[in-house]
């Protein structure tokens, strides 16, 4: 009885080394999605890094005439700076959906289907650290058109303009601007 506990044990032993093996293949496998620059990673760990430094923004707010300044600090980056975040093209199926042009000063992405929500990505370089990032996003349906021009210069500013065109409703203007320091 001694000499089955221990086949059995062995067989067992074996089969999970198996098992962890092909879950360690499977997770490399699924983590190539890294064609692109990693602008949620990138935003993700600004946002963090933000929170730690804590800044003084001076943030204006602006709907279509009305206009609202305030110096305060920012409570959560992550939600300040969510739609840079959603403005990630890392996603398996789009790996041939974008045009990129690489050089020393800068990453340009281009959208070659019309139908994506991100068009144009324009990150400018110098020394490797990136000094400005510009996302250009369209989309539409049958209810409404929306733009978004979205700059992020780390340290210094970022600005979000939407322009939103609702059926039945017209069209509606949003900035918000954000001025580290000031």
């Amino acid at each position: 009885m001694y000499w089955y506990k221990k086949r059995y044990l062995a067989i067992l032993g074996f089969i999970l080394l198996q098992a962890l093996h092909s879950c360690k293949g499977d997770s490399h496998a699924g983590a190539d999605t890294g064609k692109f620059f990693d602008i949620k990673g990138y935003f993700q760990a600004d946002s963090l890094r933000l929170s730690k430094l804590n800044p003084l923004v001076t943030k204006t707010v602006v709907h279509n005439t009305d206009t609202e300044t305030k110096k305060l600090h920012i409570e959560n980056w992550g939600n300040e700076l969510r739609l840079f975040i959603e403005s990630d093209i890392n996603k398996p199926a789009w790996k041939a959906s974008y045009t990129v042009q690489d050089n020393s000063d800068f990453l340009i992405y281009k959208a070659k289907d019309p139908s994506l929500r991100t068009r144009d990505i324009i990150i400018k370089k110098v020394g490797g650290k990136i000094k400005w990032i510009l996302i250009f996003n369209h989309s539409t349906n049958a209810l409404y058109e929306s733009e978004e021009k979205l700059s992020y210069y780390p340290d210094s500013l970022y600005e979000i303009r939407k322009l939103q065109k609702v059926k039945l409703m017209g069209l509606e203007k949003y900035t918000i601007t954000g001025a580290f320091g000031q």
